[in-house]
């Protein structure tokens, strides 16, 4: 198929396409003349998996460039490819809270040994919850600070489901591709259905 019909069959603009041709996150199609390339229905699927990844997931263009290339590139364990996912889902480090940094750093610290969670020290998340620890500290809001045992519980259950699910594929490469799509899409989905279930019961705890 061509460029219009790729569009077509995908859902995404031909503009759009020849960007992500640009950017390396869409292989280059066959060269069947001087002019004209063509492109199959794994250019649909990369294309439906890219969408979903910037669209729904919320990933910027850098970072699904990042994830497709662990994705493609196929000499890695499971657990590698994993690692090497989450590593590129590595978020903006903050300067709120800066003045609590020391602080949070302990409490993340604390929280690990607690549970027993063997995490790197450059690990991204682990500098995010540090941010958050951070941020929460400076805002008042220990409260939140007094639970995150319960909460990194709750983390540790999905997680659990996750890399089951994640083990449970065939192939290496099915491997890899569920966990990013699982842990990108897994966390707008957790997202959302925390969400309803703090709208459900927010109308059953909380006062009129």
């Amino acid at each position: 198929m061509r460029i219009a019909e790729l569009s077509r069959a995908s859902g995404v603009p031909p503009a759009t396409i020849k960007y992500y041709l640009r950017e390396g996150l869409l292989p280059t199609g066959v060269r069947t003349a001087r002019n004209q390339v063509d492109y199959g229905d794994d250019h649909v699927n990369r294309l439906r998996l890219i969408r979903a990844l910037v669209d729904i997931g919320g990933v910027s263009i850098s970072a699904a460039a990042e994830l497709l290339a662990v994705l493609d590139t196929g000499s890695l364990t499971a657990r590698e490819a994993l690692g090497e996912a989450m590593y590129a889902l590595r978020g903006r480090r903050s300067p709120v809270g800066a003045d609590q940094q020391t602080t949070a750093e302990s409490d993340v610290d604390a929280l690990l040994m607690r549970r027993g969670w063997q995490i790197g020290a450059d690990s991204p998340a682990r500098h995010t919850l540090t941010d958050v620890c951070a941020a929460l500290r400076q805002l008042g809001h220990t409260d939140v600070l007094a639970v995150i045992d319960d909460y990194a519980a709750a983390a540790e259950a999905v997680a659990t489901i996750d890399i089951g699910i994640v083990r449970a594929e065939p192939t290496v490469e099915r491997m890899t591709e569920t966990a990013i799509v699982g842990t990108v899409l897994g966390d707008t989905m957790l997202s959302a259905l925390r969400r309803l279930a703090q709208e459900h019961v927010s109308g059953i705890a909380l006062p009129e």
